[in-house]
């Protein structure tokens, strides 16, 4: 039986070398062009460089799966996750192809899949979430807080939740508002944030995708502070739920994340970047967060239409399926598997296969958990509330008199 201790280094040593979104960006100077093209009245298509991975680390990561003994929890993990970024090397490997679609689809996800066992798809409900959302006709939140203050102002929420310190830092080239990682958040420099989005960038970024890889890098295994691909949904839908629970989620945010699956659908049933950019545009987006929105449905794919990076499917599915997770836990009087999901970057499989560990003191408890998680009672009456809400429909004014 091979060392657990051993399968765990090699795994973590080689699924570092993956990077996914770094090899699937694409360069400033692909934006720059595209803006300038369409400002001077020419509809032409991005031309971003060719996807180029390292697929070196793929060896080890065999090697590890083929030692590791499915009977052990957390052999049984550290294979899932070597698993996870062979996928992702495969996927890479094939960026451009109908392959880079398929790998996608299996890591994430994709829109016409059902919600829960035999419900309506992702699509579906990201249409009836925009619909309904563009009959309220709400006022956009006002974004007024330069970068440079949205940096001090969020970096003093989040000191007052972290031990240890969690820089926040401003990157003019980020493709996304946020992104958190264990020793950092970064923030889009050049930008105006609202307030509320502030608030949202603690609950979503710092205190469950900091958090969650901090614990697991504490936990005594090291590929439970891996961002591994086959977590993201569980892991985003964790996050988007911090958000909802927490009172932080406004409807334009909660829009974008539906507008998000709607692109992506768009793309793969063939519409090329210029039609997604333009309905984006449509959509309220302005020019740079719509040409950034629809880089992330293309990176990889083909910008011709047809070929698409699901990935952005995740929040509204993570959503739904960790909402009926939380459910299901505290109907089997599981309450302890809550503060299991943010031990570190896993799914909510993992915490179910997983949860002795902790409870024997195998693997070292989480140590940063949001507020929010800690309160079960408080977070039980919101989901029993919102399982019940969503199978009422909804009543016009007058029924009310």
């Amino acid at each position: 039986m091979s060392d657990t201790t051993e399968l765990d280094t090699q795994v973590a040593s080689a699924a570092r070398k993956v990077r996914i979104l770094g090899a699937l960006s694409w360069d400033a100077e692909v934006e720059q062009a595209f803006l300038a093209h369409r400002r001077a009245g020419r509809r032409e298509l991005p031309q971003p460089a060719p996807v180029a991975a390292d697929a070196s680390p793929d060896e080890a990561l065999a090697d590890a799966i083929g030692r590791c003994d499915p009977a052990d929890p957390r052999q049984a993990f550290i294979a899932r996750t070597a698993e996870s970024y062979r996928q992702a090397l495969a996927m890479l490997a094939s960026a451009h192809t109908p392959g880079f679609q398929r790998h996608g689809l299996a890591l994430y996800g994709g829109p016409r899949d059902p919600i829960g066992l035999d419900g309506p798809t992702l699509h579906a409900e990201a249409e009836h979430l925009l619909q309904a959302g563009e009959a309220l006709d709400l006022p956009v939140p006002e974004a007024t807080v330069p970068s440079q203050q949205a940096r001090d102002q969020l970096q003093a929420a989040i000191d007052a939740h972290f031990d240890e310190p969690l820089p926040v830092e401003l990157d003019p080239h980020l493709g996304s508002l946020a992104a958190a990682g264990s020793q950092r958040v970064r923030l889009r420099d050049g930008i105006a944030y609202a307030p509320v989005q502030l608030e949202q960038l603690l609950q979503h970024e710092a205190l469950v995708h900091s958090a969650t890889k901090r614990n697991g890098q504490a936990s005594g295994l090291a590929t439970l502070g891996l961002s591994s691909p086959r977590t993201t949904r569980d892991q985003e839908g964790i996050a988007t739920l911090a958000e909802m629970v927490t009172d932080t989620l406004d409807l334009q945010r909660l829009r974008r994340i539906a507008l998000r699956v709607r692109m992506v659908d768009h793309a793969m049933q063939g519409a090329d970047f210029l039609q997604v950019f333009e309905a984006l545009l449509e959509a309220g987006q302005p020019e740079r967060e719509a040409f950034r929105s629809s880089m992330r449905v293309f990176r990889g794919g083909d910008v011709r239409g047809g070929i698409a990076f699901p990935k952005d499917v995740v929040y509204l599915a993570g959503l739904r399926r960790v909402h009926s997770f939380l459910m299901a836990a505290l109907r089997a009087h599981r309450d302890e598997l809550i503060p299991v999901l943010f031990a570190g970057r896993l799914t909510c499989g993992d915490a179910v296969a997983m949860a002795p560990l902790w409870a024997e003191g195998t693997l070292a408890a989480p140590t940063v958990v949001p507020p929010w998680a800690r309160h079960v009672d408080r977070l039980a009456a919101y989901l029993v509330w919102a399982a019940f809400g969503q199978g009422v429909p909804a009543m016009p004014l007058k029924a009310f008199d």
